[in-house]
């Protein structure tokens, strides 16, 4: 019997699971009431249990025979500061909370990929599952690492997956190289002298600055960046004043900076630092540049995508694959486990729907025995390789 045909017997319970999660939902490092459920699944199904790491973070270690290669399997557990609005009879009873980008659904496909490989343990090795807290630019993985995930948990490979609601149900998509980007988080505050509305001459007037520095920054990717090399600067806030007839002292930009390599991902912090202190001298303002390093460039190995893809034609036949896999400008903290292990992070189809991040979008669960089968496969096949 193949993993897809077992894990299908208990589909059901894997989907009673996962609107659980759906229902209650925790921000990062608040994951305490999934990491339990996570903790209590596995330890019922004979899976040695590690609580606690990098804060809610749980990871399990399963043993099968001999002495193989110790693969890894991770999922994401927190959810987003979005109000739900999809009327679903499991939709989240937490206001203002919910999971928008399906990592219920991630948890949920790992604890099935973890229930059959300790039913059958029809696998060499080692399978360690990585359920993490705070992906969502909070840090998670970091966190984890930093508690010593990777010495205490040794890897030979890594393995993440994440649902995809723009692609056709149970494609899966992986590409070799940078394939997510990395991504930088700015503020600026611009400080000058306010005055009356009335009088901008007796003012230095920091809105206007903010003006001529939102536009500016744009030249950064179009004059600044090699036209070969992709580069987003989005300027996504911006603050100032609370009245009609008053012109501020201050004004505040932020935003995000998104590359797939790291040379530019340097050369645009440093015009960004540039571009600000000039605009502001040239309005008589200072500039206060914050950037601060959220995600990592998500580079996937070539050879552990040749396993994944592998493992997904074994399962699902060679037209599950995504002839033309594309990187994407979003951004994922797996990025710092692939940094000390050699793995891949692939996508796998959800039909079409709303789409990520969006308070009417919700977890495909016929998608749940797929994700949770190409998991176990992978531990199957490559922890004898």
């Amino acid at each position: 019997m193949s993993p897809l045909d077992r894990i299908r017997a208990y589909h059901p319970e894997l989907t009673a699971i996962r609107r659980d999660l759906h229902a209650h939902p925790e921000i990062g490092f608040e994951e305490e009431r999934t990491a339990g459920i996570v903790a209590e699944r596995l330890e019922a199904w004979g899976v040695e249990v590690h609580r606690g790491i990098g804060g809610t973070g749980v990871v399990g270690v399963l043993r099968g025979g001999g002495n193989a290669r110790r693969i890894g399997l991770r999922a994401d557990m927190d959810a987003l500061p979005i109000h739900e609005t999809t009327g679903l009879a499991h939709a989240s009873t937490v206001p203002g909370t919910m999971h928008a980008c399906g990592h219920d659904g991630h948890t949920t496909m790992l604890l099935g990929a973890a229930r059959y490989l300790a039913e059958t343990r029809a696998f060499e090795g080692t399978a360690i599952f990585v359920f993490q807290p705070a992906e969502e630019g909070l840090g998670g993985a970091r966190a984890m690492l930093a508690d010593g995930l990777l010495e205490r948990f040794p890897c030979d490979e890594i393995y993440g997956l994440h649902n995809a609601p723009d692609l056709p149900f149970g494609a899966v998509s992986v590409r070799p190289g940078p394939a997510m980007a990395g991504a930088d988080f700015f503020d600026i505050r611009l400080r000058g002298r306010g005055s009356h509305g009335a009088y901008p001459h007796r003012s230095a007037d920091p809105v206007v600055a903010a003006f001529a520095l939102g536009q500016a920054l744009q030249s950064i990717v179009s004059r600044t960046v090699d036209p070969l090399a992709a580069a987003v600067v989005s300027v996504t806030q911006v603050h100032a004043g609370a009245a009609y007839n008053v012109i501020p002292d201050g004004a505040h930009l932020a935003g995000t900076v998104r590359t797939f390599d790291d040379g530019v991902r340097d050369l645009t912090r440093t015009r960004l630092r540039e571009i600000a202190q000039g605009i502001a001298r040239a309005h008589g303002v200072t500039a206060e540049v914050e950037i601060r390093d959220i995600f990592t460039v998500l580079d996937n190995n070539p050879a552990a995508v040749d396993a994944m893809r592998a493992a997904a034609r074994d399962l699902f036949g060679p037209d599950a694959l995504d002839p033309a896999p594309a990187a994407q400008m979003g951004s994922e903290d797996f990025a710092d486990m692939l940094r000390g292990v050699p793995g891949a992070y692939a996508w796998i189809g959800m039909g079409r729907g709303a789409g990520l991040h969006n308070p009417a979008y919700d977890f495909n669960d016929e998608v749940l025995p797929l994700g949770a089968a190409l998991l176990a496969r992978l531990v199957e096949m490559r922890s004898a390789a």
